[in-house]
């Protein structure tokens, strides 16, 4: 029997719970208040208008009114498990996708969820998702697994990926999403494969990169081009048309997991506190390390261009 490794989990250096493919069917169980509910590991986060909606282990969902300055748990999550991606279309509508295939919807800005789809036989983890609109969305996870949908989520279509050059089949996992402004649609994965979907999910192309390993993370710039992060301080850069990608020279090793853009603010967050920013659109960059050195997971840039950074102790702090 093979088994997997939540895949935050291992990009965290953190033991999760380990999760078998194939498995007794799952009897889905509420997510639990808890006290400690910041203090959660944390894998994902949007912005619905102006709250801030972050989620992650146990099926934490936590939400800020006042641009993460302060953080209260969602009343009502129907899944305890590990939640790893979000995404809202306006202050109400929303998705949350995670562990057992689990694809979670809102209409009141994440106070509340409900369960659109559960795979109880077989946990085949989604890692991402993207909605354009209220009615199409992309969700993507293990094994190339991209579902669509064209009705807000009440039903969901699997698409069948082409293999990657040179591979017989379509088996890289899917691990994050991001759209430009033109309805082009980019999955990042392993191999150090981008793809890209200009029909909201239904195909894809596969772009080269020339690296290697895992991407975790990726962004639009103003400009159009692209940036995209993954293992080992890996920051590569690309035109819009998605061509002649070159590293982005860092000091640090550790993994890029997640990058903002707000206008000419650049954010790229990641392992050991690793935390590199741009002023100019992606012109220039200057890094650092967190002062704790905790593993960054997740991060928003809000209004003012300040961050709001997620971990996996939960929610950093904001800044004074």
């Amino acid at each position: 029997m093979r088994y997997l490794t939540s895949f935050m989990g291992t990009l965290l250096a953190t033991v999760l719970p380990l999760f078998p493919l194939q498995a007794a069917p799952l009897q889905p169980v509420p997510a639990a208040q808890a006290g400690h509910a910041t203090q959660a590991t944390l894998l994902g986060a949007a912005w619905a208008k102006d709250r801030v909606v972050a989620v992650g282990d146990h099926g934490m969902v936590l939400l800020s009114d006042d641009q993460g300055k302060s953080f209260r748990q969602a009343n009502s999550v129907p899944l305890s498990s590990p939640l790893n991606g979000v995404s809202f279309v306006d202050d109400k509508q929303g998705w949350a996708v995670g562990h057992w295939g689990a694809i979670l919807s809102t209409s009141d800005g994440g106070d509340s969820w409900q369960i659109q789809r559960l795979s109880s036989e077989e946990d085949r983890p989604l890692f991402a998702v993207h909605f354009f609109n209220a009615r199409q969305g992309v969700a993507v996870g293990l094994w190339s697994l991209v579902l669509t949908t064209d009705d807000g989520g009440r039903t969901w279509a699997e698409q069948t990926v082409q293999a990657p050059p040179g591979s017989s089949r379509a088996d890289l996992n899917l691990m994050g999403l991001f759209a430009d402004g033109h309805g082009r649609l980019y999955a990042t994965a392993e191999q150090g494969q981008v793809l890209r979907s200009e029909d909201k999910g239904k195909s894809w192309s596969y772009l080269d990169t020339g690296y290697e390993g895992t991407l975790w993370s990726g962004a639009v710039l103003a400009d159009g081009s692209l940036l995209v992060g993954g293992q080992r301080g890996t920051l590569l850069h690309g035109t819009a048309e998605g061509k002649d990608f070159r590293r982005l020279p860092l000091e640090s090793k550790s993994s890029v997991t997640s990058i903002a853009v707000s206008g000419p603010q650049v954010l790229v967050v990641g392992l050991d506190g690793l935390m590199v920013r741009s002023s100019d659109g992606g012109q220039s960059f200057q890094e650092q390390l967190s002062a704790d050195g905790v593993s960054l997971t997740a991060v928003l840039l809000n209004g003012g261009g300040a961050p709001v950074l997620f971990s996996r102790r939960g929610v950093v702090p904001a800044e004074d």
